[in-house]
């Protein structure tokens, strides 16, 4: 079971719609299906969310320090309520992902995210859940840092939200644990559309006697 939901970002007007705030997309996203309202909370560095289930609480959050700290938010509401690493997913860009696709998985290392680095450091631990959001890549190593923090462009953004969208079908699947049958909805893809059906032929005129 999910307890806690985490969407990672940089705080400010100036980040709001740049690649790297993929997660916190994601949250806002998340909050609208489940009815939540995130609001500041001093405690945990970040704006957070409460939502009353049949099978217990969970929590929704958006660390508020900057990236390479989200770890002082996610660690000490972790720890408060007493949620185990695996019970938390956190929703991150992916550079090794086209926009449009999305990969979950549990543990592993943190592949240069330093958002995903302070988490990892401040829990101790790597075995929380990620669901990578695709940003694509700027194909060299040296622009990462920028292209990261630049907004793509509205082609791109769509295939992202789209993809924010498809995910949120599978939400109540993640919440419950099944993340073999959630894997199922969060890798499939978008659907192609239908090739158009090729016009019928005219219906032959009959013939003059």
């Amino acid at each position: 079971m999910i307890r806690l939901l985490v969407g990672l970002g940089n705080p400010g007007p100036e980040y709001e719609s740049t690649r790297h705030n993929a997660g916190f997309w994601w949250i806002d996203a998340a909050a609208r299906r489940l009815g939540a309202h995130l609001q500041a909370d001093r405690a945990y560095h970040g704006l957070v969310a409460r939502v009353n289930r049949p099978d217990g609480p969970i929590w929704l959050i958006t660390p508020m320090t900057y990236m390479n700290l989200s770890g002082k938010s996610v660690a000490p509401l972790a720890r408060f309520f007493k949620i185990a690493p695996e019970e938390i997913l956190v929703v991150h860009d992916e550079l090794d992902l086209l926009p449009g696709q999305m990969k979950l998985k549990q543990g592993g290392s943190a592949a240069g995210h330093n958002g995903l680095k302070d988490i990892q450091a401040q829990l101790g631990s790597p075995a929380f859940w990620r669901l990578r959001l695709g940003i694509g890549h700027p194909g060299v190593r040296a622009e990462v840092a920028d292209f990261v923090l630049r907004k793509p462009p509205a082609a791109e953004r769509e295939a992202i939200e789209g993809c924010i969208d498809r995910s949120m079908e599978a939400l109540d699947t993640l919440l419950a644990g099944d993340m073999t049958k959630a894997m199922m909805v969060l890798h499939a893809g978008p659907q192609r559309p239908k090739p158009p059906r090729p016009p019928k032929p005219p219906a032959a005129e009959p013939a003059a006697d």
